[in-house]
C-alpha cells in the first residue's frame, strides 16, 4: 500500500513538474526580456538626455556667437557715428550702417531672450540698456540738442567702459557653455594695441580698447583701430 502510494505520489510531481515547467520558464524568459527591456529603455533615454544638452549647447553656443558679433558691432558703429557727429561728417552711408547694426543687435536681443540663460540674460540686459541711452545721446548731439551733462566726451567715455561690461558678459557666456576661463585673447590683445586719436582740435580721448572695439585710428578717423564686425572706414 504504501509503495504504491509513493509511486503515485511520484506520478503526480513528475506530471505537474512538466505541466509547470513551460509556464515557470515562460515567466523567467518574460522577465529577463523586461529587464532588458527596461535596461535599453534607460540606455536610450539616457543618450536621448545627452543628445538634447548637445543641441541645447549648440543652441546657446550659436545664441551666443550671433549676440557677440552684433553687440560689438552695433558699439562699433555707434562711436564711428558718434565721431562722425563730433566732426560735423555724418553720412547717409553712416547712418545707413548705424541702424544696420543696430537692427542687427535687436536681432541678437531677441533670439537671446528665447534662448540664453538667465545670468546671461542680466548682462546683455544692461549692455542693451546702456547702449540704447548711448544711441539716444548721440542722436541728441547730432540735432544740437544735447542732454544736459552728455556732450561728446563723457557719451564716448560712457561707449568706452562698456568695453568693460562686455568683457564680463563675455566671460558669462563662455562659463555657461562650459569654457574653462582664461587670458584673452591674441586676437583682442593685438587689436588694442593701437592707440585711439584725438578729435581734430585734440581734445578726443584715446578710442582703442583692449577689446578691440575702439573705433579711432592714429590718425584720428573713425573705423581703423581693429573694429571686429565691418567698423572700418567709410568712403565718404
Amino acid at each position: 500500500m504504501d509503495n504504491a502510494l509513493l509511486a503515485l505520489a511520484s506520478a503526480i510531481v513528475a506530471v505537474t513538474g512538466t505541466l509547470l515547467a513551460p509556464v515557470l520558464s515562460q515567466r523567467i524568459t518574460g522577465r529577463v526580456q523586461a529587464d532588458q527591456f527596461d535596461r535599453q529603455e534607460r540606455l536610450a533615454r539616457a543618450q536621448w538626455q545627452r543628445d538634447r544638452r548637445v543641441a541645447e549647447r549648440e543652441k546657446r553656443r550659436d545664441c551666443y556667437v550671433h549676440a557677440n558679433a552684433g553687440y560689438r558691432r552695433y558699439r562699433v558703429e555707434l562711436m564711428n557715428h558718434l565721431w562722425a557727429v563730433h566732426r560735423d561728417e555724418v553720412t547717409d552711408e553712416g547712418r545707413a550702417a548705424l541702424q544696420e547694426a543696430r537692427h542687427a543687435m535687436h536681432s541678437a536681443f531677441a533670439e537671446a531672450q528665447m534662448i540664453a540663460s538667465d545670468a546671461v540674460m542680466a548682462e546683455l540686459d544692461v549692455l542693451t540698456r546702456e547702449l540704447a541711452g548711448a544711441y539716444a545721446r548721440t542722436m541728441r548731439l547730432e540735432r544740437g540738442n544735447p542732454l544736459p551733462g552728455w556732450g561728446f566726451d563723457e557719451v564716448l567715455a560712457a561707449l568706452l567702459d562698456l568695453g568693460d561690461a562686455w568683457v564680463r558678459a563675455r566671460a558669462v557666456m563662455r562659463a555657461d557653455l562650459g569654457v574653462e576661463p582664461g587670458p584673452v585673447a591674441a586676437d583682442d590683445a593685438a587689436a588694442g594695441e593701437g592707440r585711439g586719436g584725438e578729435g581734430p582740435d585734440g581734445d578726443g580721448p584715446d578710442a582703442a580698447r583692449p577689446d578691440g572695439d575702439g573705433p579711432c585710428g592714429p590718425g584720428g578717423r573713425p573705423g581703423e583701430a581693429g573694429a571686429p564686425s565691418g567698423g572700418g572706414q567709410r568712403g565718404r
